[in-house]
């Protein structure tokens, strides 16, 4: 017997009805339903209440039995039976298993008959499932039965410590699953948490400085290459890449390039020289001026596409990658490969996991250039963005996405390094950019677009809802790293460093105005988790991630497991 089972006893005692009982409990009805249902146990405090409003029933009803040494004699147990379990490790390993997944918290509701709300309430520690046990079993036969290809096995034998041939065996995989999820034998990194932090921390001067990319000459040396050439396995692969930037750089066409290859990467970042010779080949054709249009293969484990991602952060920042994905699994049967410039063709072709003894052809005869140059284009025409990328040049279009995006109903979250900037008042932030001595056309310059941000935020919020996760900091943590005025979407560089007086008084009207609107809520959170990037996420649409400098950029991402991922990803607490 269950404390809904003994709940539900008691209400046929009192002959009341659920409602009866939720008023006299000072409870919600919502909240009766779910502790009839099982779906929730009482802490003490809401026991307490649930007694009280038993005994005034029972008074008002003369019926005998109803005490609080009887009631709490006869339900806390149920309530206390299970204060042994470890809920914070059940809960840091789901969403741990949620975020590697990219599982879908709206599919896994419905499949487990779960309140997504509730859900959600359980991810971030508010509420714990009345019974752990039962909510573990029913996350286990959602993802066992649901995540079986072989992408999906490889991501869950990582996460939980062995070979993806000790889970084939469903009932297998359903026991070691079980066992990790509810023990914590092992514990994964956050791939998602640790891509924004690496963005977050990235300085692109810093590393043009690191690789001297201001010193590199683009030679004209003629490239001796045969007007053809064909390379047999894997040494000859990585070869056949590195004479293909060659081509590229040495050409004097300065047409876009497309690139695409599902071809595995692994062996060749084994080679000490490759990826470094590699990396320097596209700084050249990145420094030559050319753009680049990269189709990325995401038919892969979610961790290797974050890992890969890292990599490419340093040419996403130079504003001259355009990346792109083919949406739906690809054959699993044939890999391909595929790059195409203004003067040379790559192609290549391999059986899936006989990467070895595939064949790769390189090309200048122009005729073969233009058919493999059509093969690219319509190639490109059937990708999808990955993400959008917005830097200083193209400010107008992100002006224009976000515009447009105001009326477009759904809930925002974000997570910031400092307050918005729509919550402070034009008089305060008129005195803050004096004291920070700001020339008077670029203190006009913020104040219009302070103004716009209000307007657009007040548009939002007449028809969605909107939290803010701001940091709550100590003096001694905000004098370590002091936060600085949000100013990315101005794309202004400088840094407008708060005082602790101004973040503190920030803070105090960024609560004033949650008050004056129904439809803004502010989370304060004790951790500063990002210092130079803000997430917004438009639930269900697009996440965006902004860095205020080095450079200012936006990345705009609709991918659905990417955006599931920032949008399911928990922010590691600190302790204090």
């Amino acid at each position: 017997m269950d404390f809904k089972d003994k709940l539900n006893e008691c209400i046929i005692r009192l002959d009341c009805t659920a409602k009866d009982l939720a008023e006299s409990s000072g409870l919600s009805a919502a909240t009766l339903s779910r502790y009839r249902s099982g779906e929730r146990i009482p802490d003490s405090e809401q026991l307490a209440n649930l007694i009280n409003g038993m005994i005034k029933l029972a008074e008002k009803r003369n019926i005998d039995g109803f005490s609080t040494d009887l009631l709490e004699n006869e339900l806390l147990p149920f309530c206390t039976n299970r204060q042994n379990f470890d809920y914070e490790k059940l809960r840091n390993n789901f969403n741990t298993l949620i975020s590697v997944l990219s599982v879908s918290v709206s599919e896994l509701s419905k499949s487990i008959n779960y309140d997504a709300s509730h859900i959600s309430r359980i991810r971030n520690g508010q509420r714990q499932p009345a019974d752990p046990q039962k909510f573990a079993a029913d996350i286990l036969r959602f993802i066992v039965r649901r995540y079986t290809n072989e992408n999906e096995l490889s991501v869950v034998a990582e996460l939980i410590g062995c070979s993806p041939k000790d889970i084939a065996d469903e009932s297998i995989y359903h026991k070691k699953l079980s066992e990790w999820l509810t023990s914590g034998v092992h514990v994964s990194k956050d791939y998602t948490f640790d891509f924004l932090q690496k963005l977050d921390s990235f300085d692109l001067n810093e590393y043009i400085r690191a690789i001297h990319f201001d010193e590199l000459k683009v030679p004209s040396v003629p490239f001796q290459l045969p007007t053809s050439k064909s390379y047999f396995g894997l040494k000859q692969m990585m070869d056949s890449e590195l004479d293909f930037l060659k081509a590229t750089v040495l050409s004097k066409s300065s047409e876009s390039v497309i690139m695409y290859s599902d071809m595995p990467m692994e062996e060749m970042a084994k080679d000490p020289d490759f990826p470094k010779r590699w990396m320097f080949g596209m700084a050249m054709m990145l420094k030559k001026g050319l753009h680049l249009n990269q189709i990325h293969h995401i038919d892969r484990s979610f961790n290797d596409i974050m890992l890969g991602l890292e990599s490419w952060i340093p040419m996403y920042m130079t504003g001259q990658i355009s990346p792109y994905y083919l949406k739906g699994a690809q054959n699993n049967v044939f890999m391909h490969l595929l790059k195409v410039s203004g003067s040379a063709a790559l192609t290549g072709e391999a059986i899936s996991g006989c990467h070895a003894n595939g064949k790769y052809y390189l090309t200048k005869q122009k005729d073969e250039v233009a058919f493999y140059k059509k093969l690219a284009n319509n190639l490109l025409k059937k990708a999808l963005p990955l993400m959008d990328i917005y830097r200083e040049d193209t400010h107008n279009e992100l002006k224009a996405f976000l515009l447009a995006d105001i009326k477009s109903q759904g809930n925002r979250r974000s997570i910031l390094a400092a307050p918005p900037l729509y919550t402070m008042s034009e008089e305060y932030l008129i005195s803050f950019l004096q004291a920070h001595f700001i020339p008077e056309t670029e203190k006009q310059q913020i104040l219009e677009y302070a103004s716009v941000q209000r307007n657009y935020f007040e548009t939002i919020l007449s028809h969605s809802a909107v939290e803010d996760e701001i940091p709550s900091l100590t003096k001694e943590e905000f004098s370590q790293f002091p936060p600085v005025l949000s100013l990315s979407g101005l794309f202004y560089e400088k840094d407008l460093a708060y005082t602790y007086e101004d973040y503190t008084e920030h803070l105090s009207q960024t609560k004033k105005f949650a008050d004056t609107h129904e439809n803004y809520s502010v989370k304060l959170t004790n951790t500063n988790a990002f210092r130079n990037i803000q997430i917004v996420i438009h639930e269900g649409e697009w996440v965006m991630v902004s860095k205020g400098k080095s450079p200012a950029i936006h990345f705009i991402i609709r991918h659905p497991k990417l955006r599931n991922a920032i949008e399911n990803m928990i922010v590691p607490v600190i302790e204090k």
